[in-house]
């Protein structure tokens, strides 16, 4: 950070404070207006926060990678606005105008991480390369996502907007990573929208172009960054539609025949469109996946240096060895590190997460009974959804990363859906004696207005 960011910082956050408040009504109702300004602070607050602990406590990182690239594009914007455009379109491919820029570019060639740099680069014309300014407009994008999330889980279990706003919101964790000028933003954002416009057109079928467009929009965010994500969300999100629909069959009987076709079809749906989608990808192609994890895991953890690596078993690039190792890499992905494990601050900050994880599900399962939470979850398609999508994530996140100070950033997007459902279920085994005159669901907020 330099002697603009001082200066520049407090001009630009108050021209997005001001967008923010003047879309604040549009997006919100009575019960949810309250947290839209507190959780985009917290989103500010993390971006500024990641790039001090990252200039004074990692003396750099891929933040601070990120951002040298965009120097160099910023460069060539004031050489000619059209090299700037040039480059911020470009996709690895030679051009004599750039190769002067081009090929001082460590990440020129690489897809994934020139994606966020085309995004940084954006951000850098507009804010005369500040990076303080491009780290507050990566919250504010991913922000938006996040919102729309919120509103989704709230259309859900309208009774429970306020847990809720903690667990999409206020999880330290979320809103650090989740926030700067890194990939997480980008992607904790697009998933946001890939999962309003799901629910939007797949589910509720209403306000169908809006979530169509900005759904699509988060789906191209993250097969331009982190596939993975996308591959873990789809097989929960196709059995979510089959058990809907299997849901608003009439006859039981019928039901109860038609649903193991039903599953069936989601699982198949599901490996089809993975395969189909990283067909070819030296990262995440199907066939490919046990070895890459294999080469992953064993860089992360022989790389770290911090004592922070763990270890869940041998993996021998066979899928079959990850399906062994897989309930450890689900316990180590949500409730680790344990406190005694902490070696660091940061450490320590995902420990008491983990932990509240661990008492919010051992509460749960105790107050409730073991076999009528389960039955609770298998009852309640959305609850069905959310604990795959974080046991798929989860088994995939806790098999590469390797250490704990990867797999705190790696597995942010399970944790809002983690908590969410438990509140969810919290919120649907309390009995309420008496109704309120109004309930947050009747006026849901909406991201769209028709006219």
């Amino acid at each position: 950070m330099e002697l603009r960011d001082l200066f520049l910082t407090p001009l630009y956050l108050l021209l997005l404070y001001g967008i923010a408040y003047a879309v604040r009504r549009r997006v919100t109702n009575t019960f949810t207006r309250k947290y839209f300004i507190p959780a985009l602070t917290v989103k500010f607050v993390g971006a500024i926060a990641l790039g001090l602990i990252y200039q004074f406590y990692y003396s750099g990182g891929d933040t601070y990678n990120y951002y040298d690239h965009t120097k160099i594009t910023y460069h060539a914007f004031t050489d000619s606005p059209l090299l700037g455009l040039k480059l911020l379109f470009a996709n690895g491919e030679y051009d004599p105008a750039t190769i002067k820029y081009t090929s001082q570019m460590y990440w020129y060639k690489a897809p994934t991480e020139y994606f966020v740099i085309r995004v940084a680069s954006f951000f850098a014309y507009l804010s005369f390369d500040t990076y303080s300014v491009i780290g507050i407009f990566f919250a504010a994008l991913s922000f938006t996502g996040i919102w729309a999330m919120y509103v989704t889980f709230v259309r859900i279990s309208p009774l429970a907007y306020k847990k809720l706003a903690f667990a999409v919101f206020f999880l330290p964790s979320v809103f650090f990573w989740g926030s700067g000028l890194m990939k997480d933003s980008l992607c904790i954002g697009a998933l946001g929208w890939v999962f309003y416009g799901f629910y939007h057109v797949a589910i509720e079928k209403r306000n169908i172009l809006f979530a169509a467009i900005f759904g699509a929009i988060g789906v191209y965010t993250l097969v331009a960054v982190k596939v993975y994500i996308l591959l873990s969300f789809m097989p929960p999100a196709l059995i979510w539609i089959f058990n809907e629909n299997n849901q608003r069959i009439r006859s039981a009987a019928l039901r109860i025949f038609l649903k193991p076709l039903f599953l069936l079809l989601g699982v198949g749906a599901s490996y089809f469109g993975a395969v189909n989608l990283t067909a070819g990808d030296a990262k995440y192609d199907v066939d490919k996946l046990g070895e890459r994890t294999k080469v992953n895991q064993k860089y992360l953890t022989t790389y770290v240096d911090n004592g922070s690596s763990y270890n869940i078993g041998t993996i021998d690039g066979s899928l079959g060895s990850i399906v062994r190792v897989a309930p450890q890499a689900i316990i180590v992905a949500i409730y680790r590190p344990f406190l005694f494990e902490v070696r660091n601050p940061v450490m320590l900050l995902s420990a008491l997460e983990a932990t509240l994880m661990i008492y919010l599900t051992v509460s749960l399962f105790y107050k409730t009974g073991v076999l009528k939470t389960l039955r609770l979850i298998i009852g309640k398609p959305v609850l069905v959804f959310c604990f795959l999508f974080v046991i798929i994530f989860a088994i995939g996140v806790g098999t590469n990363s390797g250490n704990f100070g990867t797999l705190v950033r790696y597995k942010i997007p399970l944790m809002p859906f983690y908590l969410s459902a438990l509140y969810i279920m919290q919120q649907l085994t309390v009995k309420v004696k008496a109704r309120p005159q109004l309930r947050p669901g009747l006026r849901r907020p909406q991201l769209a207005v028709t006219r």
